[in-house]
């Protein structure tokens, strides 16, 4: 579950729909001790917390879930742009923060960031397999060598196979940096994704006496034009 500490309704309200729409599970609270509350009692995975709270600030509230020992990872949400404010949260113990007013796909790449701290260390989809603790991909068994961007482009469309990722989303999650960066450098790195594991398909297909499998990378990711790519689980 993902615990939303956030008293603006207008923050609140289309920040818990947008995780709804990914798929998470979400309860939002308006308070620090309501926070507190519902972290000691129920099972969360992340909380996103406000550093501007009523009854307990933000600050306070991770202090205390630090002091017994909770580990939930914190996003701190704050209006305050100056340094040592973000430094400040860091050492209260919060493990990322996000500034107001905030992109919604930067946003959700940095939830995505935290929860992979609790996923599975593999994942498979379309008979590719991917060891994140090893950063070792193959696909069908044959082992395909990938750059860095290229592995965590991979992962993150992996992470949602069969789902539609937007192109803003892959650039904040993968390149955390959605000013400076294009559609045209995602466009180049998911070309060359394809190739490789198109190449590492042709490669275990001949092994097996099968034949290659012309246009591979194009069938495991398919581009939804306007939108972004989804990676086919079948």
């Amino acid at each position: 579950m993902v615990l939303l500490a956030e008293d603006d309704p207008a923050i609140a309200d289309p920040l818990s729909r947008a995780l709804q729409r990914e798929g998470y599970d979400v309860r939002v609270v308006g308070d620090g001790p309501a926070a507190l509350d519902v972290t000691a009692s129920d099972r969360v995975d992340l909380l996103v917390l406000d550093l501007g709270l009523p009854g307990m600030d933000g600050l306070e509230v991770c202090r205390r879930l630090r002091a017994s020992g909770t580990e939930v990872p914190v996003l701190m949400l704050t209006a305050r742009t100056d340094e040592v404010d973000f430094v400040v949260g860091l050492d209260a113990g919060a493990d990322d923060y996000v500034a107001k007013p905030f992109r919604l796909a930067e946003l959700l790449a940095r939830i995505r960031a935290l929860l992979r701290r609790r996923a599975p260390e593999v994942l498979e989809a379309g008979g590719v397999r991917m060891d994140l603790g090893a950063r070792m991909v193959t696909v069908d068994l044959h082992e395909v060598q990938l750059a860095n961007k290229e592995f965590e482009l991979l992962r993150v469309l992996m992470s949602r196979a069969g789902q539609v990722v937007s192109r803003d989303e892959i650039l904040a999650e993968v390149w955390n940096d959605l000013e400076s960066k294009t559609s045209k450098t995602l466009d180049m790195h998911m070309s060359w994704l394809r190739r490789k594991l198109s190449i590492a398909a042709d490669e275990a297909a001949g092994r097996a006496g099968k034949p290659g499998g012309n246009g591979d990378g194009e069938r495991r990711i398919a581009t939804v034009r306007g939108v972004g790519f989804r990676f086919n689980a079948e």
